[in-house]
């Protein structure tokens, strides 16, 4: 992790946690952490229905608040879609955009690339999520999958908008698997990431996390090496003392 970009710790609580259930974690993840600035940025990603009465609990805390998925349209019908613009009135900071599992059911580069575009345009930041299968690890398709991801979801994004983005690389055959790429597979992924990313924004100030299976016990091991400058946790920021362990961890 280099020093001259500070970390960033996310939980993805995925289908989590009702609005209820979010204000105590958030509530109690902001004493674990401490309400001075902590050591890494921290951000909660709850389902839709949580985001209001998470974002009022973490007001005035180091946490901030993040959507799990956005639409590109501002309005208009689309069923069961949220705009970028809700997200932003629910007092949401941010969203992650093209994770992994939402591929899966049918985003698109283009749809994960306009996605981007309008959040951006909200005032949201973003996290970009990109990651190989298995079977394209296994045929040695990594590196030319991910640069395709990444030059797709960045193709409508300027260099000066940098600092309000984060690229998460998360191999899909580690997202609660309990697998997880070695410290040495992550760092090459990120750097490889990092170098095509390069080709779009500035490079050296993005930050890359890693994502999958990230865990207090091999948190450090991970967040230690170069071009990893934070994590994307799944399961294990369910739990606020494990995820803020992870959070020291950074």
């Amino acid at each position: 992790m280099s020093a001259a970009r500070r970390p960033l710790i996310a939980g993805n609580w995925k289908m989590h946690k009702t609005g209820e259930e979010a204000r105590a974690h958030v509530t109690q993840l902001a004493e674990l952490i401490g309400r001075e600035s902590p050591v890494a940025d921290v951000a909660v990603c709850p389902p839709f229905t949580a985001l209001e009465a998470a974002a009022r609990a973490a007001d005035g805390t180091p946490i901030a608040v993040l959507a799990q998925a956005v639409h590109e349209a501002e309005k208009g019908a689309h069923t069961g879609s949220v705009s970028a613009g809700m997200i932003a009135a629910a007092g949401a900071a941010g969203t992650l955009v093209g994770h992994s599992e939402r591929r899966a059911d049918g985003e698109s580069d283009a749809q994960v690339a306009a996605r981007v575009r309008a959040a951006l345009d909200a005032g949201l930041d973003v996290i970009v999520c990109v990651g190989e299968s298995l079977e394209q690890r296994e045929a040695g398709q990594t590196d030319a999958w991910l640069a395709g991801q990444v030059r797709a979801a960045l193709a409508q994004v300027d260099a000066g908008e940098t600092g309000r983005l984060a690229v998460a690389y998360e191999p899909i055959w580690a997202i609660g698997t309990g697998r997880t790429a070695t410290p040495e597979m992550a760092q090459d992924a990120c750097a490889h990431v990092r170098r095509v990313a390069g080709e779009r924004v500035d490079g050296d100030a993005l930050r890359v996390l890693y994502g999958g299976s990230v865990s207090p016990a091999n948190a450090a091991e991970l967040l230690a090496q170069p071009d990893i400058d934070g994590a994307l946790v799944g399961g294990a920021s369910l739990d606020p003392e494990s995820f803020a362990a992870i959070v020291h961890a950074a």
